[in-house]
């Protein structure tokens, strides 16, 4: 597939600019918000940590080794092919797993390292450090790597990729291919795509955020813990539903059901709790929505 494939001048642009925007952009709103709110960075930094850790360090490689053992370079077991064979409940795994993990990073950062930092803004804080992260990992280096990609393919490299990928994980053989024709098509309107979904997945994971903290803050409130992995299970299991092919979502069907589960969350989040923090300063709604973006 590759020996006629060319990644032309244009794509490589959109790339670039696609690299530059997801790994600048979360580094701005975290100065923006550190400015205006004079937060202590080392509040968004526990939020990135928090990331690294309970997300990728410790969810993903338990989640594929029970559910993708492939992507691992495992053989399937017996659960993996059970879970293959029960799409939606694969689809409930690969939600759940986010939710519990990353929620319980919430929780327990708030328990430990932030249980001195009782200001509301800290909520605010964690899930600029937390969201931020995942698009510099997820996309901003995402894009760096398609660059390389591109260059290998329209220099004839990348068929040794192709190669190996078919000698050692056969079974991957049709991801990769997906990404070269993603690289050799690829536009300004996959790039919008992919930022639109980054802002309305920040602003979840700001909305889910204030949620665990106020949690953490009142044990009357631990429920918002709870409500939080529900949430946050809900979005990702119903793009589970689409990426298994149990139910057919357009990609802009799908980034509607992350728009509403983004917006409701973080608004829900912000008014019903932040905003009713009493025992914080008074301040101008449009002033830390615009910080908060």
């Amino acid at each position: 597939m590759t020996e006629n494939a060319h990644v032309g001048t244009v794509s490589f642009v959109w790339l670039a600019v696609g690299a530059v925007i997801f790994i600048a952009g979360p580094v701005l709103l975290a100065l923006v918000w550190k400015i205006r709110k004079k937060e202590p960075v080392t509040t968004i930094l526990v939020g990135a940590a928090a990331f690294l850790l309970f997300a990728l360090i410790l969810e993903k490689p338990v989640q594929n080794v029970l559910a993708f053992p492939t992507a691992m370079g495992l053989k399937d077991h017996a659960i993996s092919r059970f879970l293959s064979a029960k799409p939606v409940l694969l689809a409930l795994i690969a939600g759940l797993f986010p939710g519990v993990f990353e929620d319980t990073g919430r929780l327990v950062a708030y328990k430990t390292v932030l249980r001195k930092r009782r200001n509301r803004e800290t909520s605010i804080s964690y899930g600029i450090g937390h969201g931020g992260f995942e698009v510099m990992l997820l996309l901003g280096i995402t894009y760096f790597q398609y660059i390389v990609y591109a260059i290998m393919i329209n220099t004839g490299t990348f068929s040794v990729v192709i190669d190996q990928v078919a000698a050692q994980a056969p079974e991957q053989l049709s991801s990769v291919n997906a990404i070269v024709r993603l690289l050799t098509g690829f536009s300004f309107a996959d790039l919008g795509i992919a930022f639109v979904e980054r802002i309305f997945a920040v602003l979840f994971h700001i909305g889910a955020s204030i949620l665990v903290f106020y949690a953490a803050r009142d044990r009357k409130r631990f429920w918002l813990y709870l409500l939080a992995i529900l949430l946050h299970t809900g979005m990702d299991f119903a793009a589970g539903l689409s990426i298994f092919g149990v139910v057919e979502l357009s990609t802009w069907a799908l980034e509607g059901i992350i728009a509403v589960m983004g917006l409701s969350v973080f608004f829900g989040a912000y008014f019903l709790l932040y905003r009713k923090d009493a025992g914080n300063r008074s301040e101008d709604p449009s002033e830390t929505l615009t910080s908060a973006h």
